[in-house]
């Protein structure tokens, strides 16, 4: 009985193949912007991950300064001092590694070549803190660190920008009008959390930058690298401590410093990426539903277009959960038609769009199995009305209908 409803189901849908069509988009749409909108999400979501985790693993950013405003009393708070650096690493335990930040932004130029970028004074502690390796060259020498060499490490940015075809490893350049050899060259990492440059730098010895740069001691930022075997949280507490300790704070006074933990950071910008996504899911279902009503529409002119078909039928003997059902079957099979074009239309646009929107594509055979079997639930639940009604017609009154 079903196959013989099935063949019934697809012959009518072919003789009004046009119609047939246009009752479907709807669904075709709404199962394709769902899987679609979806699917980014997702990409989008493991792109946000990822680019965090680039700043590193376990990671406390810590910076002078509320993180809305200057301060409580409106003053510019106190930097961080040399000093500080010590006192973490000698004073907190499961720190892994601690690393001041001096920054600035100055033109390198190398022969008729010049790049404007980030200069950043620091320590060797500072790519351990990171787990930022070297693709060529080496590391800064303790004697270098000491000293306040003018050597660096860059970014493959400035490698792309100022030696074009060279090996940058041993070269010279000037950073604003400093001469710097180049001893090391950082290994690839792309768009930051942020979305900032990350090879876009060029890595000094601390003491250097702030020499010849920034003209005095101040640390614009403090990176602290947490073991793996300790509670992040609990380095945080204990750093606050500290540093309120060392800037004097009273129990009434608020800080003055913020603390970044890159992996709350993660949680929270990936819980909202996801909050986002499901409500671009949301809306774009709405479409599945309308696509539902326009099925649903169909069907009741379906019904009175074959109303003497109908009535033919019942007179011979077919009962009336037999005509339910064929027009039950063919608004379901409207409908899963629908879902099949819709999930074959978001495979083309996410694999079209991933690329566009720097995402990675990420295959979710979940969402694409629940939107089809939602897409063919639409049909059930749109479809059943105008089947019940055709299978609640008088077959003398149908016989008599013109």
């Amino acid at each position: 009985m079903l196959g013989t409803t099935l063949i019934l189901a697809f012959r009518e849908i072919q003789r009004h193949l046009l119609r047939s069509f246009l009752t479907t988009l709807g669904i075709v749409i709404g199962v394709a912007a769902v899987i679609t909108m979806v699917t980014l999400g997702n990409g989008a979501t493991a792109a946000v991950k990822k680019q965090i985790s680039s700043l590193g693993s376990n990671i406390l950013s810590v910076r002078p300064g509320q993180r809305m405003g200057p301060g409580s009393d409106g003053e510019a708070p106190p930097p961080f001092k040399n000093e500080d650096l010590d006192a973490i690493r000698d004073q907190i335990a499961g720190v892994r590694a601690v690393a001041g930040q001096a920054q600035t932004t100055a033109t390198a130029v190398r022969n008729s070549q010049n790049w404007s970028t980030t200069v950043n004074g620091t320590t060797n502690d500072f790519l351990d803190a990171q787990q930022w390796m070297l693709t060529s060259g080496r590391r800064f020498t303790d004697a270098e660190e000491q000293a306040g060499k003018s050597v660096c490490v860059i970014g493959n940015t400035v490698r792309a920008n100022l030696f074009q075809g060279v090996d940058p490893i041993g070269q010279r350049f000037r950073v604003k009008d400093v001469s710097c050899t180049v001893i090391g060259l950082l290994a690839t990492r792309g768009q930051g959390g942020f979305g900032n440059d990350q090879d876009d730098t060029i890595i000094m010895p601390l003491k250097m930058v702030q020499r010849r740069f920034t003209g005095n001691r101040d640390l614009r930022s403090i990176m602290v690298a947490v073991d793996d075997d300790y509670d992040t949280t609990v380095v945080q507490s204990a750093l606050t401590s500290l540093l309120r300790e060392r800037r004097h704070l009273t129990d009434d006074q608020p800080d003055n410093f913020s603390i970044f933990d890159t992996r709350q950071i993660s949680e929270a910008i990936s819980g909202s990426t996801k909050i986002m996504t499901g409500l671009l899911g949301a809306v774009a279902a709405v479409s599945l539903v309308v696509g539902g009503i326009g099925i649903m529409n169909i069907m009741l002119v379906s019904v009175t277009e074959r109303t003497r078909e109908i009535g033919i039928r019942l007179a011979i003997g077919a009962l009336a959960n037999e005509v339910l059902l064929q027009f039950l079957v063919e608004a379901v099979v409207l409908s899963s038609l629908g879902g099949i074009v819709g999930v074959a239309l978001a495979l083309i646009a996410t694999v079209s769009l991933a690329p566009v929107m720097g995402v990675p594509f990420l295959f979710d055979p979940f969402i694409n199995l629940v939107s089809f079997a939602f897409s063919a639930l639409i049909g059930v639940v749109f479809g059943y009305f105008p089947a019940r009604r055709a299978a609640a017609l008088n077959p003398i009154d149908a016989l008599r209908h013109e």
